[in-house]
């Protein structure tokens, strides 16, 4: 099968899955590195054995990540790719050669077999053809983050460190949520000898969730180490005992330490040893004993619980704000003048300190169609039940550039209908980035999050993203949700802008490290307001994690100040697509000054009424904000 060779897609050195890569006992480049320094050693020993392989990154399943040229692939190359695929698992590395080779002859498109015969080739020690083989298969598809790792581990053979880091750093881009791929830039910056950087990213990875990932320290320990800071290479070696202390590298690392207890203390300012030492250590084979499988309903029920808890959650987060744990900032929006920027590390719902100010984006329906003739007098606004001292400012969306967002759902429960969201989500962008600064991003999701296309006002390099995307694995919804709010909300802007993200799924989330709770948050304080379209067809009511799903996605789009979308068909998403676009354009912006405001800290609820010609109309807006407690003055 052409997705097996996903299997072979990870960096050969970098412990992203000890089964995932086969790498040939004479190879130069390996997982074990030596960096000297006079009177002691920071050897990370064997970075096979310093993962666990409980942890293992997305893009190391078989269904991680799949380039569309694959599927096109003939019967013929299929079956020389599968001989070769097998014989270098069997690491009978001439064999695999000459089948993989006849593979790419038989169709020069395969990105599959270029990735498994530069890997065939590296194991060889045939450096060059590597990285040829990893190269030829980025031109045919730049948008698989496994081939840049693929291309650096053959840099790395070659010694080409600065092009290792950075195609370490595009693969990382690609995919900003994978800790494996940081871990690996964090690799890749040491051998290049950024030991800042290799320290930095690090930190980055420490900041956040990162189980599995303790090995990263270790790099931190020795770029210390190589800077003659042995007092701060001390503390990242404990905080990997901290973090795995039955690492099968633990005992290793106790003696680095006390190595280090005994080592002569040198100045700043003397030149450490930066040799580096690879050599090799051969790769665990494949772990067939893990956990059994389970029934795939009791799966599916437990998915539904889970996803009904978190549901749960959600909403009584939303019914009471002030029950929720964490500072304000961390629970939900505050006010804000809709003239600041949104860093992102704080809330951009921060108050001018001289004018105490809020600004509430808001959509109005009449009967389910969008109403896009709106003036001030027409809305009436309450902030904590009393009417606004004054109000500042009230501007259609359609004045301002927008900031958009898409999502895309590329699990493999929607496989028969992908195509043809596809080619609606396609047509949507290009009716809605019409303006000159309208910019946009695409994202897939499966197991992993895929950033295929970073902000651009290009329609063509967005038509084409979308496109290069194939269903593949499971759904990290939540964290591709929360990750693209984080994007929108932290891009300095210097003037109002409209954040929109829109997602297409199905609703179902079953691989996600963030909470649909926390994702509901992230989008809050970004101010950015999701729009859910389920892509799931019409089903029989009695089917509950249908309903779950559907009710997941309807949560977070009310919860952010969006609308949900149930086409209900294949056929229908268009329709839907297109009231969307509706929607995005008329939407308002309404700014104000509260009434009795104080700096306390505490939740303040915002109901905006409108009516028109008489129609009271539906508003869909974001239901309050937390009061800052400190006051905040522009730059």
């Amino acid at each position: 099968m052409i997705r097996q060779s996903l299997r072979l897609s990870l960096c050969l050195l970098l412990s992203l899955g000890a089964g995932a890569q086969i790498i040939s006992k004479t190879t130069n480049v390996g997982p074990e590195v030596s960096v000297g320094m006079e009177g002691f050693d920071i050897t990370t020993h064997n970075l096979w054995e310093l993962g666990d392989g409980q942890y293992r990154s997305p893009l190391e399943s078989p269904t991680g990540s799949v380039s569309k040229l694959d599927l096109q692939a003939p019967t013929k190359a299929r079956r020389e790719y599968d001989k070769g695929y097998q014989l270098l698992m069997q690491k009978k590395l001439q064999g695999a050669v000459d089948h993989l080779a006849l593979a790419t002859k038989l169709y020069p498109s395969f990105v599959a077999a270029h990735n498994a015969l530069g890997s065939a080739y590296l194991s060889l020690n045939q450096n060059e053809q590597a990285r040829s083989e990893f190269a030829r298969s980025i031109t045919l598809d730049s948008h698989l983050p496994t081939a840049f790792l693929n291309l650096a581990c053959a840099q790395l053979a070659l010694k080409e460190f600065p092009a290792a880091e950075e195609s370490i750093r595009k693969a990382s881009a690609m995919a900003p949520l994978d800790l494996h791929l940081l871990t690996a830039l964090a690799y890749g910056e040491f051998m290049n000898h950024n030991y800042q950087g290799a320290i930095a990213t690090a930190q980055q990875i420490h900041a956040g969730k990162h189980l599995g990932s303790a090995k990263v320290h270790l790099y931190a320990a020795a770029a210390w180490q190589a800077q003659s800071n042995l007092a701060k290479a001390q503390e990242e070696l404990q905080t990997f005992l901290r973090e795995d202390p039955k690492s099968p590298s633990a005992t290793r690392v106790v003696q680095m330490l006390q190595d280090l207890k005994d080592a002569p203390v040198h100045s700043a300012d003397s030149a450490p040893d930066s040799s580096v030492t690879i050599t090799y250590t051969a790769v665990p084979g494949e772990n067939s004993s893990g956990p059994a499988r389970l029934p795939e309903n009791f799966r599916k029920l437990m998915q539904e619980s889970k996803e009904n808890a978190q549901i749960a959650e959600a909403e009584a987060d939303a019914d009471c704000p002030n029950c929720a744990a964490g500072t304000p900032a961390n629970s939900g929006a505050t006010a804000a003048s809709h003239h600041n920027s949104s860093p992102a590390n704080s809330s951009p719902y921060t108050l001018r300190a001289s004018t105490d100010e809020v600004a509430v984006f808001f959509a109005a329906t009449d009967h389910g169609k969008s109403v896009t003739n709106l003036i001030g007098k027409d809305v009436a606004i309450r902030d904590d039940r009393r009417a606004p001292a004054a109000i500042t400012g009230f501007l259609n969306e359609s004045e301002l550039p927008l900031r958009l967002g898409i999502v895309i759902d590329t699990s493999t429960s929607v496989t028969d209908r992908f195509k043809f969201e596809q080619d609606s989500a396609v047509g949507f962008l290009k009716k809605v980035v019409t303006g000159k600064s309208d910019l946009a991003f695409v994202i897939g999701v499966a197991n992993s999050v895929l950033l295929v296309q970073d902000f651009t006002e290009d329609e063509n390099l967005l038509s084409h993203a979308i496109d290069q995307l194939t269903p593949a694995g499971g759904t990290s919804l939540w964290d591709a949700v929360a990750f693209a709010a984080d994007k929108l909300a932290s891009r300095p802007e210097t003037q109002p802008v409209a954040r929109i993200l829109v997602v297409l799924s199905d609703g179902e989330d079953n691989s996600s490290a963030v909470t649909l709770k926390e994702a509901i948050h992230r989008a809050q304080r970004g101010e950015v307001a999701v729009y859910a379209i389920s892509t799931r067809a019409a089903v029989d009511d009695s089917i509950g994690n249908s309903l779950v799903a559907e009710r997941a996605l309807k949560t977070l789009a009310q919860l952010t100040g969006g609308t949900a979308f149930a086409p209900g068909s294949v056929t229908k998403l268009n329709g839907s697509l297109v009231d969307l676009q509706q929607v995005i354009r008329s939407r308002y912006l309404i700014s104000y000054k509260p009434s009795q405001f104080k700096r306390d800290g505490q939740y303040r609820s915002i109901e905006i009424r409108a009516q028109k010609d008489g129609h009271k109309l539906r508003v869909y807006a974001r239901k309050g904000y937390f009061a800052s407690s400190t006051s905040t003055r522009e730059d």
